[in-house]
């Protein structure tokens, strides 16, 4: 009798799909007797490809579809970019595991080459991201930001084309389609911090599908784990969105786990920075930590205010 298989759903975009054939073939190499078939879905963040994500929800609209087809049936499993879900999870789904993480550090990519500091005066930079855009003014408020939306290599042939002086990308997604482009320069993720879980590929199953957890826990990097946990826990405490220029970074070494964060005003004018240390083991409990260091520093007037302004 052949064994049924493996639903892995996926957003439809390159990217996505990169994403879900690694966990596809990693999946298969646990389980080799079990088919493992990929599905690709449209999300309401690839509908609304023209417009800004935050009048529409943010980057959970990347996610949505996905839990709505997890929690039915029509998929077993479903692969997300860590940094597109939101702090809390739809009652009855999980994320049963966590693959090793990919370079998390944002890429400037320039015409001219060179890192921040080297852009024209009044250069126009190309980003989705409102972390992004708040970073880039708080180092160089001459730059010009303008939204860009589209997948990594239409982004990389817009810029080609003179469409911006540089775009801002996340390395990982350079790395899975296997892209260098040139005048690629990756940003010191100590200052320009990257956003929370970026790097992580987010493995989300149902808590009641213990045998298929079980598979998942096989695919499971406990560094990765520790690190996932402390930014997700400090984005939860601080209570912060899609919408907000919230940033944190954690680092493993030698069992100690270090965690850098912010938050920013939208303007980029005022960056709160903290870092806190501690074991690995209490990773959740690192991350409130720094929430709440920032939050004595003033982070809790800056998302108020930006809440106020329609955020």
């Amino acid at each position: 009798m052949t064994a049924s298989p493996i639903h892995v759903g996926a957003r439809g975009s390159p990217l996505a799909l990169r994403q879900a054939t690694l966990v596809a073939e990693r999946l298969r190499a646990v389980v080799p007797d079990r088919p493992v078939e990929i599905v690709s879905m449209k999300t309401s963040g690839d509908r609304l490809a023209q417009v800004s994500l935050g009048e529409f929800g943010g980057k959970a609209l990347f996610v949505k579809e996905l839990e709505e087809a997890l929690a039915d049936g029509r998929v077993d499993v479903a692969v997300h970019s860590l940094k597109d879900m939101p702090a809390e999870l739809p009652d009855g789904l999980c994320l049963a595991a966590f693959p090793t993480r990919e370079d998390p550090r944002d890429v400037l990519v320039s015409l001219t080459g060179g890192g921040i500091a080297d852009l024209p005066r009044g250069a126009t930079v190309g980003t989705s991201s409102l972390r992004r855009r708040v970073l880039l003014l708080s180092l160089r408020p001459d730059l010009r930001i303008e939204p860009i939306r589209g997948n990594v290599d239409t982004r990389l042939t817009k810029l080609s084309l003179g469409a911006w002086d540089a775009i801002v990308v996340a390395a990982a997604g350079l790395a899975r389609l296997g892209l260098a482009p040139p005048n690629a320069r990756p940003l010191a993720p100590e200052e320009f911090i990257p956003a929370v879980g970026q790097g992580i590929l987010a493995i989300e199953a149902r808590l009641a599908d213990r045998d298929l957890r079980a598979l998942l826990g096989r695919l499971d990097d406990p560094a990765t784990r520790a690190q996932a946990d402390a930014e997700r826990a400090f984005l939860r405490h601080l209570g912060a969105s899609c919408h907000t220029p919230v940033a944190a970074h954690a680092q493993l070494a030698n069992g100690v786990l270090s965690l850098d964060g912010l938050v920013a005003s939208l303007d980029g004018r005022r960056v709160i920075r903290s870092r806190a240390r501690g074991a690995a083991a209490g990773a959740e409990l690192l991350g409130q930590k720094l929430a709440d260091d920032l939050l004595a520093q003033g982070a809790g007037e800056v998302l108020s205010e930006i809440k106020r302004a329609g955020r």
